[in-house]
């Protein structure tokens, strides 16, 4: 019975997110020319990353061994990543104002979830100008580069891009869920975490230990890009790293949700 009611309820939150997330996508679009807008500026902005990457292979051939299509690669998934997250859970960068606006009663009076309403609650149109120029990079990158595929290694990749939404979004829900603690109209946590990320635009073994140990332990960006693309490329020693992926997904997700979770209690409404 309890099985048949957690696939209920499941079943139920899917439902609403997309219900929600529908009529504020039907928002949007009726004014076309922000939508076209937002999209180039998206498009052209992952561009530029692209053709910079492009001219610093101009002149050097290898970074750390890896090749121009080998960072591109990783450069795509992360803006994939990215663009999924920024596009079906844009909400998550409210979460401040709500709390500094007292936005959660509303929520909280609702029979629905808080976090499913938040999730919904904006869509961000930059994002899938990230998504389609990040695709674009990352089908040219596994065509430039030799890789033996079998059955084995197609589902491990789709696990690996799975894990890499959920580790990006997980990432974004846990630094914009500080604001419950930091009640501050500033707060610059959430653009700092997400500014961390540029560093595994890169191999992260070009870095000082101390970032490896930052994008891989603390703020686990490096399972998004670096240690799947060493698994797939068997281009380093840490080639097996990147199995651990999808349970540092599931990490990530725990950890936001519970930071989520607490912060909401902590939530004293507006003027406070």
């Amino acid at each position: 019975m309890s099985t048949l009611l957690i696939k209920y309820q499941v079943k139920k939150n899917f439902y609403l997110y997309f219900r929600i997330f529908l009529q504020n996508l039907k928002s949007i679009l009726e004014y076309q020319t922000d939508f076209i807008i937002t999209m180039i500026v998206a498009v052209f902005t992952q561009l530029l990353g692209f053709f910079f990457l492009y001219l610093v292979f101009q002149k050097v051939p290898a970074i750390n061994g890896w090749t121009l299509w080998e960072v591109e690669f990783m450069y795509a998934l992360l803006f994939i990543s990215g663009g999924v997250s920024s596009l079906f859970f844009g909400g998550l960068w409210s979460i401040g104002s709500l709390v500094n606006r007292g936005g959660f009663d509303q929520y909280l009076l609702r029979p629905v979830s808080p976090l499913i309403q938040v999730l919904a609650s904006n869509v961000g149109m930059n994002g899938l100008g990230n998504l389609i120029t990040g695709g674009i990079i990352l089908t040219q990158s596994l065509i430039k580069i030799n890789v033996t595929w079998s059955f084995q290694k197609v589902v491990v990749f789709a696990i690996f891009l799975i894990s890499a939404v959920v580790i990006r979004t997980s990432i974004i829900m846990a630094a914009n869920s500080s604001a419950f603690w930091l009640r501050n109209a500033r707060n610059t946590i959430p653009f700092l975490i997400n500014t961390i990320s540029d560093f595994v635009q890169f191999p992260i073994t070009i870095f000082p230990i101390g970032i490896q140990a930052l994008v891989s332990v603390i703020i686990p960006y490096a399972f998004i890009g670096f240690f799947p693309a060493t698994y797939l490329f068997s281009n380093s020693e840490w080639a097996m790293y990147g199995l651990l992926t999808p349970i540092v997904a599931v990490y990530c997700l725990i950890v936001a949700l519970i930071l989520f979770k607490h912060g909401l209690r902590r939530y004293e409404s507006v003027g406070n």
